[in-house]
């Protein structure tokens, strides 16, 4: 890439970084001056795996919907729920869930630069990772937008193409929706144990991710080294290590989850405060051969995090242990 489109991208980047936190707690505050009923999740007419899928111009689609869908993956790769949504719009990429919270949501890709009076997007020009912000699946207008994969992001059927960092962005919206219910890791530590797992599903696949961090992060190209949202592509084991080293260094818990050059990983990004244009970021990688969803105790952990636990579980043995007679 030539440096002025480095440039070109860099800014575009950090603009969209900045509009998802802006309009995240600006219009959830907004909302909430309103007084509107924020924890209405819109609904669809009864959905069936042969349906096409309508709008009344209404917003995401409703918790639960992907148990209407059979997502078994079909004869020719793509699954039913993917075709279904694919009616509905051409930049879905898949799917994302987190059990035991309300993260239940559709995937597109960011189209890129959007040209003005675009047939499909309509009068506005957009620069990358912008469009999504304020637009619904249906691409009405709308608040709290989508959650949309980054516009340089591949994640298809080539398993051997997918980018090594799947960024995804949302908003923090104030009643949980999109990736509101993120903050839930940050404000209660033993949440972590009980939802140490993500579900991220292409149009073709469905995979399973355990979070090692969570972090606070600048949103602010100038003020920080680690630009997340200019690293998807972490082809080399440096940009790799660059990567997990600023994971490590700014998060929140150690999860004591492993995490090795050659790791796919999913870097969930939505806004943490206006003032400094900030972000929380969670950060996973894809389950190993051996590891299964839902048993930490597969998990690969490191042997720090492994010598730590057992000072832990001697220092509370010893504890526990009533003092001996000196008789």
């Amino acid at each position: 890439m030539e440096e002025d489109e480095v440039s070109m991208s860099k800014k575009a980047k950090t603009i969209a970084a900045c509009a998802v936190c802006a309009a995240a707690l600006g219009l959830g505050g907004y909302a909430l001056f309103l007084n509107k009923e924020t924890d209405t999740v819109p609904k669809f007419s009864e959905v069936t795996e042969t349906a096409e899928l309508t709008s009344e111009d209404v917003g995401v689609l409703p918790l639960g919907w992907a148990e209407n869908i059979d997502y078994a993956p079909s004869s020719d790769g793509m699954t039913e729920r993917a075709k279904s949504l694919l009616r509905v719009n051409k930049d879905i990429v898949g799917w994302l869930k987190i059990d035991g919270l309300q993260l239940d949501y559709p995937v597109v890709k960011d189209p890129g630069e959007i040209p003005a009076n675009d047939p499909y997007y309509g009068p506005e020009e957009y620069v990358p990772d912008a469009f999504y912000l304020d637009h619904d699946l249906y691409r009405n207008h709308d608040q709290e937008g989508t959650l949309y994969l980054d516009y340089r992001d591949e994640f298809g059927s080539d398993e051997s193409q997918h980018s090594e960092n799947q960024v995804i962005y949302g908003h923090a919206m104030w009643n949980g929706n999109m990736m509101g219910c993120l903050r839930r890791y940050r404000q209660d530590f033993d949440f972590y144990d009980v939802s140490p797992f993500i579900q991220y599903s292409s149009n073709y696949k469905t995979y399973d991710y355990v979070i090692f961090a969570f972090l606070i992060t600048s949103g602010s190209y100038d003020a920080t080294d680690f630009h997340y949202w200019n690293m998807e592509e972490l082809d080399s084991e440096e940009d790799f290590n660059f990567y997990i080293d600023n994971c490590k260094s700014r998060w929140m818990l150690d999860t004591g989850v492993d995490v090795k050059y050659g790791d796919q990983l999913l870097t969930l990004s939505t806004c943490y405060a206006d003032e400094d244009n900030s972000r929380f970021l969670v950060v996973a990688r894809r389950l190993r051969d051996g590891e299964v969803a839902g048993d930490m105790t597969t998990i690969q952990r490191t042997e720090e995090w492994k010598k730590a636990q057992e000072e832990k579980e001697k220092e509370a043995v010893e504890h526990d242990t009533p003092p001996k007679n000196d008789e």
